[in-house]
């Protein structure tokens, strides 16, 4: 039995809804992800550049725009049982380059951004929240990386009652077979893999 049958007799892979009210949050696109200089950063040029055509329409929509940033305090690097496992995030400390916003964004000043200390943009912030507030009932999400933090906030964001778009051409990772594997994985259990131009078809028709 092929694969592709397997999930679907599990009942998975059932497309969701597209609502009227999306939100695009963009996950840690910070220099810390997107600088090759730095070990903890993938060459994700491409997938900005497909996030500011995403970022573009959301603003002609009026469909808020939302960045999240990963950033710990001094204090926090050597107690987080997560850095002791991913030890090369301990280099990003609040105030430092990495965990600035990249600049090649089209961030405005008044975009929200989500200071988190996990993978999930969602978990110990106050994301759900606020898009709760403004009655969101779709969250689009790009961002780095697949595998970490866009697949733990695509999860995390089901599980807050959102319907979950994530745009395959829009995320980054350091390695090719990681984000494969998360993209399959969300695509089945957790929200819809779709391209920017499918995105950008459905923010048009708003």
């Amino acid at each position: 039995m092929s694969q592709k049958k397997v999930y679907e007799d599990a009942g998975f892979g059932v497309r969701v809804p597209r609502g009227s009210k999306p939100a695009l949050v963009v996950i840690d696109f910070s220099y810390g992800f997107t600088d090759p200089r730095y070990p903890t950063a993938s060459d994700a040029d491409a997938q900005i550049v497909v996030t500011n055509s995403l970022i573009a329409v959301a603003r002609e929509k009026s469909v808020p725009v939302i960045f999240s940033v990963i950033a710990f305090n001094t204090a926090e690097v050597d107690t987080l049982a997560w850095l002791r496992k991913a030890q090369g995030m301990k280099a990003l400390v609040e105030g430092s380059h990495l965990v600035e916003i990249d600049a090649r964004l089209h961030r405005l000043p008044d975009d929200a951004v989500v200071v988190k200390k996990g993978a999930s943009a969602f978990f110990g912030t106050n994301l759900a929240a606020h898009l709760a507030g403004v009655g969101i009932d779709t969250t689009i999400l790009t961002g780095a990386t697949t595998s970490g933090c866009v697949r733990a906030s695509a999860v995390d964001a089901v599980q807050s009652g959102f319907n979950v778009l994530v745009v395959a051409d829009a995320c980054a990772d350091r390695a090719a077979p990681p984000h494969e594997a998360a993209l399959y994985d969300i695509d089945q259990k957790y929200g819809d893999v779709i391209q920017s131009a499918d995105v950008l078809s459905y923010l048009n028709g708003l």
